[in-house]
């Protein structure tokens, strides 16, 4: 065994690997059998993806059947030999459940049966305080039926329940326990209920391996390539998805934004029968008054057909959402839902960054991390994606929403509820109007009063944005003695947001007010029920320690329409604890991705507590011969301008007709498809416009045809079937005569958008990649701003703090100078993660070509920063940041354009001539 490890054989692969190919198959599978946290990095288009398939399969396969043997031959304690490691021998030892629990669930498959026979069940543990419990739940029952009585039929549903929290309960006097926990992410149809006992009975699967990545996309990637291997049929797989992607109920669909769609769906699956039934014989609380629930969305009417969708899937074997989804539609059933519940047994579960690293997420889908495996892939930007999963907002519409109706609410069954829900819909009351007052500017308070100060001052920008700690915003608005968890408590099994939604859609159609008229204006701020979503949310973040994160106010004010509008938002600045929990719980942790380095900026803003020695980090270069690629900085233009695209010159006319004549030229020589990436779509469509009134547009369309990336993503597919289809048409009528000069198109790309990310441009789709100068974030970005000045803080925490950054509350003026100040105040630290920000994005599009051997591009970097002396930047010097295998192959001495098209046209003739 100990042989096998050292040289495993990786059977799966489909065809035969490159050696670069085994040497990462091999680093994954040892850094599997280590455990803890690794990072490998293989270029983009070297078969990354088919290695990690064949190498984590192979080891789970390779584990599962030591296991297996060592059961079989009843050798325990050889498992737990010194060179296992703990986590084996702890796994083998206690595979089996203790006997309590396996006692306990014995006597619940005992209740159920009885329970479906008209059998009563005796449990000789249960004392006489459960039936003096149940006569209590009865009287508190009766007590809250009274109040029911008194309201008019019409608002029966709208009344909340009693409530109280477990630390408010006197002995012998709740009526609490008859409520379970509502799950706001899961249905609570009696439906479902049955599918999560049946989920109790299966087995969950040991050593699963999750997969994630960034966008539905890569993923749908890994599905195309896993159906390739032998893996496809030895183990059962299952992708997960949003609402989104998944829903098949056309009626929830037309909303078309995802917050509608989730709520909706909720919605559905929340709705009731008319007619109250009385439940008895309930595992908690007996003779609980309640309204049997039965599923509003059709498509999960049928517990059947969600069984023969399962077998469907298990049968058909690996499938992505696209085609769930479509399963879903020919078998009439849910494919969210229908998906959500085979985790259980799968070995391998394919799902997106949100769905893992979300605690609420993992909870709601089931998900078991505990001695299990994580692949990341596309982790060149994790930790700015996973912190920016716990971001949360909350504008001035929304909060105004939420305060008027929870206010009218309390005015309408104030005398019918409870003390416990009049004392939390007050609390409510209380911070929203809190809220509200830093919003509006009113004037009762020291950080209003400071505030004050820029709006004089900044009078022009008719906006004042500022940051707090955490803390200090909770003081300065007398809101610290609130207990927060407990109202999030509240919230979250009270159902309050249904109730007063419900209710005030309810007025709203009394009164003539259209709700889909207010959403459409508004868009999902119009929602009462987003609305109470986003103030549950902000909550929430306010529970995070005061140091992993920042309280963003912004007020700005429409003077066309003489109204205030704004927004409070919480930033996470640290996302270490979040991976520290993961990390702790799974076997092993493993990063995946094209360009990771440089790797000890991630590691101290994920992983710190790891040292350097004891992180296992793989890199090896790219499969494509030195001569297929050809990667240039160009310095000049054609007119022998110089390229100088920093935010203060790229807006001149001359430097936006000078990248026209470049491309005026290039579509001369270079053949099929060129992408030029942008830094932003403003700039894209200042650029474009400033060609199309100069005639520069008309003489690059003679040669080919011009797309544009759409804003929406919903879009691009569309536009890069046209683009595709474009090239290999015109390419193709053309390669007789001039192949290069007639033939193919030109795709207008931005950094950072969809395109740029996870989109692949293979042969004719990216035969010259254009990077239009350097694409770094506004400086003018506040939450970028903290997160420099936290990561900047990483370095400094045993130095006397900074003054500038140590103030109470940080005022933001919104100019871009003032971001470039406090970038100059940075040492080496902040500038180094705004460098790296830059760099990692010109590495993912550029990235986007050159995807398999034979493949081969050409890559402009335009601007004299490409080529610059390292010893008159503050910052980095750019190409030191490029992957090594472009690094080494490039052409940085070129001092006027003539000497690039000489170089662009000797490569492209050498490929034409080397493919016949």
């Amino acid at each position: 065994m100990e042989a096998k490890e050292e040289n495993p054989k990786f059977v799966g692969f489909p065809f035969k690997p490159y050696s670069i190919q085994i040497d990462f198959m091999n680093a994954l599978y040892q850094s599997l059998n280590q455990g803890g946290v690794s990072m490998l990095e293989s270029p983009t288009g070297t078969g990354k993806t088919m290695s990690v398939i064949c190498s984590a399969l192979q080891w789970v396969l390779d584990r599962r059947l030591h296991q297996e043997d060592a059961c079989a031959n009843g050798n325990v304690g050889s498992v737990g030999s010194d060179d296992e490691p703990d986590w084996i021998r702890d796994f083998v030892v206690n595979k089996n459940p203790e006997p309590k629990e396996r006692k306990k669930k014995t006597e619940n498959k005992k209740e159920k049966l009885l329970s479906l026979l008209g059998k009563p069940y005796n449990n000789n543990n249960k004392n006489s305080r459960e039936s003096c419990k149940d006569k209590t739940a009865e009287r508190g029952c009766e007590s809250l039926q009274k109040r029911i009585d008194v309201v008019d039929s019409d608002n029966k549903e709208f009344l909340l329940e009693e409530y109280e929290s477990e630390d408010e309960k006197v002995l012998g006097t709740s009526v609490l326990s008859k409520r379970k926990t509502i799950k706001t992410d899961f249905s609570s149809s009696s439906e479902d209920e049955g599918d999560d006992e049946e989920e109790e009975e299966e087995e969950e699967k040991k050593f699963k391996v999750y997969f994630c990545s960034r966008t539905h996309s890569q993923l749908s990637q890994f599905i195309k390539e896993l159906r390739k291997t032998v893996f496809a049929n030895e183990m059962s797989v299952v992708s997960l998805g949003s609402r989104k992607n998944l829903c098949i109920n056309e009626e929830v669909q037309r909303l078309g934004n995802s917050t509608r769609i989730n709520e909706r769906c909720l919605e559905l699956q929340k709705k009731k029968k008319k007619e109250a039934i009385k439940v008895k014989n309930l595992k908690v609380g007996a003779g609980a008054c309640r309204t049997k629930a039965s599923s509003g969305c059709p498509m999960l009417s049928k517990h059947r057909a969600q069984q023969e969708f399962k077998n469907e899937v298990s049968e058909q074997g690996p499938l992505d959402i696209e085609d769930l989804a479509n399963l879903g539609r020919t078998m009439g059933t849910c494919p969210y839902y229908g998906s959500r519940s085979m985790v259980r047994r799968a070995d391998l579960v394919v799902l997106p960054y949100q769905s893992l690293f979300s605690k609420s997420s993992r909870e709601a889908l089931g998900l078991t991390l505990k001695s299990n495996i994580i692949i990341i892939d596309e982790a060149h930007n994790l930790a700015d994606s996973l912190i920016c999963m716990y971001d949360s907002k909350i504008t001035l519409l929304q909060l105004e929403t939420v305060h008027h109706h929870v206010e009218r609410y309390f005015v309408r069954f104030r005398n019918l509820l409870g003390p416990a829900n009049r004392r939390y819909i007050q609390t409510l009351m209380v911070l929203t109007r809190a809220f509200l007052q830093v919003l509006l500017n009113e004037k009762d308070g020291n950080l209003i009063d400071s505030c004050n100060d820029i709006d004089q001052a900044s009078e022009e920008s008719r906006a004042s944005d500022f940051t707090m700690a955490m803390n200090d915003f909770l003081f300065e608005q007398n809101i610290d003695n609130i207990n927060l968890v407990k109202l999030l408590k509240y919230i979250k099994e009270s159902n309050i947001m249904h109730k007063v939604s419900s209710y005030g859609e309810k007025l709203a159609t009394l009164e003539k007010i259209s709700t889909v008229d207010n959403i459409r204006e508004h868009g999902e701020e119009g929602s009462c029920l987003s609305a109470f979503q986003a103030l549950a949310d902000i909550l929430l973040s306010l529970t995070n320690n005061d140091d992993v994160g920042r309280i963003i106010i912004s007020r700005s004010k429409s003077t066309s329409l003489k109204k205030q509008s704004g927004y409070i938002k919480y930033v996470m600045l640290s996302g270490e604890r979040i991976f520290s929990k993961i990390v702790d719980e799974a076997h092993a942790v493993v990063l995946v991705g094209g360009t990771l380095q440089p790797i000890e900026e991630t590691r101290e803003r994920l992983f710190p507590w790891l040292p350097p020695n004891q992180l296992h980090f793989f890199s090896c270069g790219h499969i494509v011969p030195p001569d297929s690629i050809m990667p240039i900085a160009v310095t000049r233009g054609p007119t022998g301008r110089s390229f100088d695209f920093s935010f203060s010159s790229r807006s001149s006319p001359d430097m936006m007709r000078e990248l026209g004549l470049l491309l005026c030229n290039l579509v001369t020589v270079v053949p099929e498809g060129i992408v030029v990436f942008f830094p932003s779509f403003d700039y894209e469509s200042k650029v474009y416009q400033n060609w199309e009134s100069s005639g520069i547009l008309e003489r690059i369309t003679k040669r080919k045809r011009v797309f544009r990336e759409p804003r929406n993503n919903m879009d691009v597919e569309s536009v890069l079937k046209e683009y595709k289809d474009t090239i290999y048409t015109l390419s193709g009528l053309n390669s007789e005569v001039n192949q290069a000069s007639h033939g193919g198109a030109i795709l207008l790309a931005v950094v950072g958008a969809k395109i740029s990310e996870g989109i692949n441009l293979s042969d004719g789709m990216g035969r010259c990649i254009v990077m239009v100068g350097l694409p770094y974030a506004s400086p003018s970005d506040i939450e970028l701003l903290e997160r420099i000045k936290h990561i900047e803080g990483l370095r400094n925490s045993k130095l006397p703090e900074n003054p500038s950054f140590s103030a109470n509350y940080d005022l933001y003026s919104g100019s871009v100078q003032g971001g470039f100040d406090i970038l100059r105040s940075c040492s080496h630290r902040g500038k180094e993660y705004y460098e790296n920000l830059c760099m990692k994005a010109v590495n993912q599009s550029i990235g986007r070509a050159i995807r398999h051997i034979n493949d081969y591009a050409a890559i402009l970097l335009v601007d004299t920063r490409y080529a610059s002396d390292s010893s008159k930047r503050s910052f980095a010097h750019p190409i030191t940041k490029l992957p090594q295998w472009i690094r080494d192959r490039l052409v940085s001495s070129s001092i006027n354009y003539g000497e690039v098209h000489r170089l662009l046209h000797q490569f492209f003739k050498l490929k034409k001539t080397g493919c016949h």
